[in-house]
């Protein structure tokens, strides 16, 4: 053998190179590995994926390497490390003794085979839930059971359940929680009320949304000596039923969150526990886990306590009946109690914000739906002191927990713990983002993170109540970072806080469930660091990610719904967002958003995306579309299959105050780039486009909940 081909087969016996990715596969059918760290993604023929689908989790070997060292790799599937989906919605087709259920969503899912055990009553045209239970070894094609027969006739439940498989969520709970279910006592014992501190004798009330079926935070209020008050910050205790490595626990991780859409929750516990052992209804002894503060009513707090309790509700307020209090319409139950709460509350959400938290405003938008679903109107509620009265004692409970585990350390390590963190904006996004404030008159000092703050929130409190304030929020909002789970105790940026995790939401929240068996072990002294907490922190901030595309794709269907009965008419509206293929507007009233494709902007003429500017530009006469700017728009199309909302522009409202001398394009821009993006090699990734357009449209992500309090 020559030396030569020596060499040649000992490269061939060399360890291949292995990664661990996500799956990403595109419209055409070409997949690729998502590697973090990796400057290009992997390349997966199809043969070569064995069985992964769009989102799993997986491990990747190496095939081929790009000769110069600076291509894409090649590489095949070894390992299916995590599942994204195990369930799936389509059309079933029955024969003798089996079925394939066709899926209408997802990325090159096969069709899936039924064996006859698990038809029932299933006939060819149903649509189903199907769940993937096995693979076949030779066929290598999945095997799945029905999980449910969905109603075709019921197009609003249809939809929505299936925009939850859509994005991941099993519908029902596993058999094996339904058997732990039965063995959890409602009962609460003596013996387990002298473990804990008795408040049952405190005033104590919930505040809730007038739709809630969980309440899992109250609020009990005593006075001391001394111009001192008791105020405690009662927790539903779910960590007391649900157990580490039972089927509910495991469960509970898995969906690490509750869903919430337009006509329905899907919980994360099962109703047995959301809705009645934990949930802190009126009138009942419920179990909690607490955070009690001794303050006077300049917000000064002399001592705190932490610990497990017992209460027992005496009231339920809903925000509307808290809010006429505060605003002296109403005599009702413990106004006192009430009005200091919200004096107190007043002082310690001003000193947050001296501190260095950003004070950006929000709203939450309702749907009136009719008995089958369909909406009738929509609502637009902004967050008033009865919800912020609520939200700056959840807010000194998580900063207090956090805080409290933060200065403990085992073995000179800290205790891994789910902090919820905020990093500092996006330095390139800050910079762009402060050119175009300066526009306004508003000017930012980048110096550090604590002047970056008062630079927001003095633009803030100075555009309030101007026309570029929805501009200003919108695009502020974009240049922020994401919050996340993570061990990493990075701080929380946009509140201001050095430590901070999220205690108060147990029953829809898995990290909330892990901050309390943690704070637990703390207080016992009897600590078991979790090795797995960052992982578990991990899949929490995808679900939560997962969650809210969830609830935005149902919210979005219902605008589509809403808005069919409106096509033709013509609405005043805001832009809200520009990409270099038209600009979103979003009606006045109502806030459903439809797009004004560039196509239909032709005849006026021709436009380019400055970035910038975050605005569509007119070459020959310099008309700008910009995020804020008031227009009129007609509704062209409202496609509920697609979720699109299509419009057209009618009127320009402040085009007096538009430049029309001509602009000449810039050379060698951002849009020239992403225009020749396709010869340049570049791969079509539609969801990662989807993204990276709304991004760049300065669209916000969504900040409230169905439960009525902020996501921090």
């Amino acid at each position: 053998m020559s030396k030569k081909k020596k060499q040649k087969k000992g490269n061939n016996n060399s360890p291949k190179k292995t990664f661990r990715g996500l799956v990403e596969v595109t419209r055409s059918g070409m997949a690729f590995v998502v590697v973090e760290g990796l400057t290009k993604d992997i390349l997966v023929k199809q043969k070569n994926l064995n069985t992964a689908l769009d989102g799993d989790e997986v491990l990747l070997e190496v095939l081929k390497e790009h000769a110069k060292g600076n291509g894409r790799m090649e590489g095949v599937v070894t390992d299916i490390l995590k599942r994204k989906k195990t369930e799936f919605t389509g059309t079933l087709q029955v024969n003798k003794g089996f079925a394939f259920l066709v899926p209408e969503r997802g990325a090159f899912v096969p069709d899936i085979y039924i064996p006859a055990n698990s038809l029932g009553e299933a006939k060819t045209g149903d649509k189903a839930v199907v769940r993937i239970v096995a693979w076949g070894e030779k066929t290598r094609k999945p095997v799945g059971e029905i999980v449910e027969i969905l109603d075709a006739s019921d197009t609003n439940d249809l939809a929505m359940k299936e925009i939850l498989v859509e994005s991941g969520f099993p519908l029902a709970f596993p058999d094996e929680v339904a058997a732990e279910l039965e063995h959890l006592k409602e009962k609460i014992t003596t013996a387990e009320v002298r473990k804990r501190k008795d408040f049952r004798k405190h005033l104590t009330f919930t505040i809730d949304p007038l739709d809630a079926k969980d309440f899992d935070d109250a609020i009990s209020v005593r006075k001391l000596r001394g111009g001192y008050y008791e105020i405690g910050v009662h927790i539903a205790d779910v960590s007391h039923y649900v157990l580490p490595d039972t089927a509910l626990d495991k469960e509970a991780d898995k969906r690490a969150t509750s869903v919430y859409l337009p006509d329905r929750v899907l919980p994360m516990l099962p109703e047995k526990i959301s809705n009645e052992l934990c949930s802190l209804r009126p009138h009942e002894d419920k179990l909690t886990f607490s955070a009690v503060f001794q303050m006077n009513e300049k917000g000064e707090i002399k001592q705190h306590w932490l610990g497990r309790t017992v209460i027992h509700s005496d009231h339920r307020f809903v925000y509307e009946e808290v809010q006429e209090i505060i605003e002296g319409r109403s005599d009702g139950p413990h106004k006192d109690e009430v009005l200091l709460l919200n004096r107190i509350a007043r002082i310690l959400r001003k000193s947050r914000f001296d501190e260095g938290a950003i004070n950006f405003s929000s709203q939450e938008v309702r749907f009136q739906l009719d008995p089958q679903g369909k909406p009738i109107g929509i609502i637009v509620k902004e967050s008033k002191e009865a919800h912020q009265l609520i939200e700056e004692f959840m807010l000194l409970a998580n900063r207090t927990v956090a805080e409290y585990v933060s200065r403990i350390k085992v073995n000179k390590q800290p205790v891994p713990f789910p902090y919820r963190v905020h990093d500092t904006p996006d330095e390139e996004k800050l910079q762009v983002f402060s050119v175009f404030a300066r526009k306004f008159g508003h000017k930012f000092d980048l110096d550090n993170p604590d002047s970056i703050a008062r630079s927001f929130n003095k633009m803030l409190q100075l555009a309030k109540g101007k026309p570029e304030q929805h501009v200003l929020e919108t695009i502020g909002i974009r240049t922020m970072a994401k919050a996340v789970y993570t061990t990493d105790n990075i701080g929380h940026y946009g509140l201001g806080f050095e430590d901070y995790c999220h205690f108060t939401s147990p029953i829809r929240r898995y990290p909330d469930i892990l901050a309390h068996r943690v704070l637990a072990q703390c207080l016992a002294n009897d600590i078991h660091p979790d090795k797995y907490m960052e992982k578990k922190c991990r899949h929490s901030s995808e679900m939560e990610r997962k969650a809210m595309e969830a609830e935005r794709a149902a919210n979005k269907y219902k605008q589509v719904e809403y808005m069919q009965q409106f096509v033709g008419d013509t609405f005043d509206g805001v832009i809200s967002g520009v990409a270099h293929f038209g600009f979103w507007v979003e009606t006045i009233d109502t806030k459903c958003e439809g797009l004004v494709s560039i196509h239909n902007l032709m005849a006026r003429d021709e436009f380019k995306h400055d970035e910038a500017e975050y605005a569509l530009v007119g070459l020959h006469t310099g008309v700008r579309f910009r995020i804020g700017d008031k227009v009129k728009i007609r509704v062209l199309a409202a496609n509920l299959t697609k979720r699109q909302l299509d419009y057209d522009l009618v009127e320009d409202l402040e085009a007096g105050s538009r430049p029309r001398s001509a602009a000449k394009p810039k050379r060698g821009g951002r849009q020239q780039q992403t225009a020749a993006g396709k010869k340049s090699g570049a791969r079509s990734k539609p969801k990662a486009k989807a993204k990276a357009a709304n991004a760049a449209a300065g669209k916000p992500a969504n900040t409230k909940t169905r439960s009525g309090k902020k996501e921090l």
